[in-house]
């Protein structure tokens, strides 16, 4: 249940923070083989956000890329299959290009990132992952030739540049990066985007007929992000009540002033609720039905 889960939010993390920058597509089947990719990722050129904001994520979103990331290490089996998902990728793209008559150089072929809390030294070892002087720590990268890397989330140095990775760890590091996000200003939609997909693996969770130790630890982990959704929720519903009143008012006062609420009118609510509600109050009352479309339309 709690792989599933995770999967889930894995998932909805990534396509909800890339899709800015490209297209991002979950449970993509592998063309010609009963395998599904948990997320594929095709950049566009003209991202629609400041790539800044998400650190070494944006940076992973460059290229073309699978996206495989793990509750647990995978073992070498599990890495093998990604292996081979990305390698079915690769020539699919390749036999596409040809009917077309065109190519694509080695730099631009699709990249594997396999993203794992931990990843022990055998399991580096036995693909000959090492480490990258282009890279932050806590990435290692297959032999060139396999387009692969190891993103293994307990080694990356706590900086806002790996935040977005680390909130797919486990554990304290996943704990460090949680209350990193609440401490970010409440206005920043960033903030408000994550503790809703994490309060909303915690209600999965907490709705699951049976919950194991490791879940219990990480409901604990996610009650201050659901707290903080819920006030931010609440918060927003009032505003939106308030804002909703005063419109409700404005088509009163126009209805009681000019007998019905006609398109025209209809079209000059906005720009008057940008007043404060005793300046768009007296106006109402004060200016005819032409001068108040002059001045607001």
């Amino acid at each position: 249940m709690s792989k599933n889960l995770f999967d889930q939010f894995a998932k909805q993390f990534f396509e909800t923070f890339l899709s800015p920058l490209g297209e991002v597509r979950t449970n993509f089947e592998v063309p010609g083989e009963p395998k599904f990719i948990d997320i594929w990722f095709t950049p566009r050129n003209q991202p629609s956000i400041n790539t800044e904001s998400l650190g070494i994520l944006a940076e992973i979103a460059t290229l073309p890329c699978l996206l495989e990331p793990f509750r647990n290490q995978p073992n070498p089996f599990e890495v093998r299959s990604c292996l081979s998902k990305l390698f079915h990728v690769q020539a699919d793209l390749q036999r596409q290009l040809k009917r077309q008559q065109q190519t694509l150089s080695e730099s631009e072929l699709p990249q594997l990132w396999i993203i794992t809390p931990s990843a022990s030294e055998d399991l580096l070892s036995m693909f000959g992952a090492t480490l990258s002087e282009d890279w932050l720590e806590g990435v290692y990268f297959l032999p060139k030739a396999l387009k692969t890397a190891f993103i293994a989330i307990n080694k990356l140095p706590r900086t806002p540049e790996t935040l977005w990775l680390r909130i797919l760890g486990k554990g304290v590091i996943q704990q460090q990066a949680v209350e990193e996000v609440i401490g970010f200003n409440p206005n920043d939609p960033r903030r408000s985007r994550i503790l809703k997909l994490l309060a909303t693996w915690k209600i999965s969770m907490e709705a699951s007929a049976i919950i194991e130790e490791e879940e219990r630890e990480l409901i604990m982990t996610l009650s201050q992000a659901y707290l903080e959704w819920e006030q931010e929720t609440q918060r927003r519903g009032i505003e939106q009540g308030m804002q909703l009143g005063q419109r409700q008012v404005v088509e009163n006062l126009l209805k009681a002033r000019f007998g019905e609420l006609d398109e025209e009118l209809a079209s000059i609510i906005e720009p008057m609720l940008e007043l404060p509600p005793d300046e768009y109050a007296a106006l109402l009352l004060q200016l005819s039905r032409e001068e108040l479309l002059r001045r607001f339309s």
